[in-house]
């Protein structure tokens, strides 16, 4: 289908070229998919928008999350919180993704939140640092606590008086953990299986058209290990860092998949068909006969971009997954039954799909560094994604990558890429993590700079401070711009960025303040200041004039 900017505001009943608005169908992780029309604006409004100073903050090393001028925040939800009963809200939130009950009521619906990883020190009071041989010393009911505190939480939530807040105990409020059957969406069992035990190592995610939410599974090497080949195919077990798999025998093939999960009952599928790899995200594009296209990077140094386009509607099943040779300009197909080459190596498609990584080298795909997150831009369709470092190639800023489909076709099988920014003091932000476009097509930036690195002298990243959020306006003086809207509290990153349907709020996580404490007697952050000291995850709500007139920069006159 080619890209047609005219069917991303039709649904408005008429066409402006003022009015830059995603569609129901342009489906992504940090795009909303139901945004208001706000294209007249009252005299109060205009003079109340033209009042607020597009001014961002100075880098920071404080141990708060600091907003620029304009901008104010509320804690919606926080680890431990409780969302029923028996649930509580897991550990170290990262993609969140808002679908509310009513179009025409933007501020009542169903919060879904990755959980990304367990810090046993904080969920389950063992101290890896403190102790000999630790995986020696773990037992089953650590364990289990961290299974629980990852996977994701589905809450409803709801703006009262200006704040978000939790309605406990709703029916939808629920957990899926590592522990919770998922079935895998695929006709061939996957070491002897159908369905699965859990998700966990849930990064970024997605949404699709017929709003389902998507969650990633990324580092799952962490927890099972993984299972690796040697010159000859020969498998080798790979051991992992936590040591889950001396009580649970769960193969690593289980994990590294999109997991696709309802939010009315909280039943999931696994969907084999998009590949087994590092998922950061799963962006995905409707087509108008309605075939899927599911774009997705592999987040590990030197690994790869894929893209996947079903053969049958609304099918994530059904279809190819390529891999981007982005120095051609091509996709490549990971087709067993048509590249000889795959078939000299592995048995069938299955196996092909298991070993994604191992496959897309084959066949000559472009190692990159790290790619994460994807968002489809609401303007031109050109399709962004953060290539957040490569130490080991001496990017340690990383940039922007800009994707041009051939002729804006998202189904074409050529491409042109190109670096659209690049991290580094001169452009004043590093380590580009997930994105988020805006009602005006103005791009959200997190950082992802590790907290072994931040604020240190003899690092590359002393200049940066604190990880942040960055806003680049599309529109007016500061059009290009790379400016500084949140600090995030020591240790911490700010990920998940999620704008409500009105684009009045931004929903954001910060996760692990605090993660290089060893003692918690002594913790490195006490955000977000619970009267017990002790930091904890969070999802917040942003609100403000200034999120207010970002989004409407492209219809007042700066």
């Amino acid at each position: 289908m080619e890209y047609n900017r005219r069917n991303f505001i039709s649904f408005l009943g008429k066409a402006s070229m003022a009015v830059i608005i995603a569609p129901p169908f342009l489906t992504s992780c940090g795009n909303n998919t139901t945004p208001a029309n706000s294209s007249e604006l009252s005299e109060e409004q205009l003079k109340k928008l033209k009042g607020v100073v597009l001014e961002g903050l100075v880098p920071s090393s404080e141990d708060d999350l600091l907003l620029a001028n304009g901008l104010n925040y509320n804690v919606v939800l926080k680890w431990g919180d409780q969302l029923t009963n028996k649930d509580t809200f897991g550990f170290n939130n990262d993609f969140t993704c808002f679908i509310p009950f009513d179009e025409k009521k933007p501020n009542d619906g169903l919060l879904w939140v990755n959980h990304e990883y367990a810090n046993p020190l904080f969920v389950a009071g063992f101290n890896f640092n403190a102790i000999e041989n630790p995986l020696e010393q773990r037992t089953k009911e650590q364990v289990d606590k961290e299974m629980y505190n990852v996977g994701g939480s589905i809450a409803r939530v709801k703006e009262e008086n200006g704040v978000w807040k939790l309605v406990q105990n709703d029916p939808h409020n629920r957990r899926i953990t590592a522990q919770t059957p998922i079935k895998l969406n695929w006709d061939t069992p996957i070491k002897g299986k159908t369905e699965v035990i859990g998700t966990h190592s849930n990064c970024s995610g997605g949404i699709t058209p017929w709003n389902t939410f998507l969650t990633c599974e990324e580092n799952y090497q962490d927890v099972f290990g993984d299972t690796l080949y040697d010159d000859d195919n020969n498998p080798i077990n790979a051991p992992s860092i936590l040591g889950w798999e001396k009580f649970y025998d769960y193969p690593p093939e289980h994990y590294g998949w999109v997991v696709e999960v309802n939010p009315k009952d909280g039943s999931a599928q696994k969907h084999v068909a998009l590949g087994r790899f590092a998922h950061e995200c799963c962006t995905l594009y409707e087509l108008e006969d309605k075939r899927i296209v599911a774009y997705s990077g592999d987040d590990k140094k030197d690994e790869h971009l894929y893209k996947f386009i079903s053969s049958k509607p609304r099918s994530l099943k059904e279809g190819t997954l390529y891999v981007a040779d982005t120095v051609n300009g091509k996709w490549l197909a990971l087709d067993w039954e048509n590249e000889p080459i795959l078939k000299n190596k592995f048995k069938d498609q299955t196996e092909v799909l298991v070993r994604a990584r191992e496959a897309a080298k084959l066949m000559g795909a472009t190692p990159l560094n790290r790619p994460e997150d994807i968002e489809i831009d609401p303007i031109t369709g050109n399709i962004f994604v953060s290539l957040t470092n490569n130490k080991n190639r001496n990017d340690y800023h990383g940039s922007i990558m800009k994707v041009e489909e051939t002729n804006g076709k998202f189904d074409a099988l050529t491409f042109k890429a190109s670096t659209y920014k690049a991290g580094g003091e001169e452009n004043g932000f590093s380590c580009p993590d997930n994105l988020a476009f805006d009602l005006s097509g103005n791009l959200w930036m997190t950082s992802d700079m590790s907290g072994d690195a931040m604020n240190k002298k003899d690092k590359p990243y002393m200049p940066f401070k604190n990880n942040s959020l960055f806003v680049i306006p599309r529109y007016g003086k500061d059009a290009g711009k790379v400016i500084r809207v949140a600090s995030a509290p020591r240790d911490a990153e700010l990920t998940g960025p999620w704008f409500s349907p009105d684009g009045k709020t931004l929903f954001l996580s910060v996760q692990h303040p605090g993660e290089q404490t060893k003692d918690l007697n002594n913790p490195t952050s006490k955000w977000p200041f619970d009267q017990d000291g002790i930091p904890k995850p969070a999802v917040v709500a942003i609100k403000g004039d200034l999120i207010e007139k970002m989004n409407l920069l492209n219809k007042i006159e700066l």
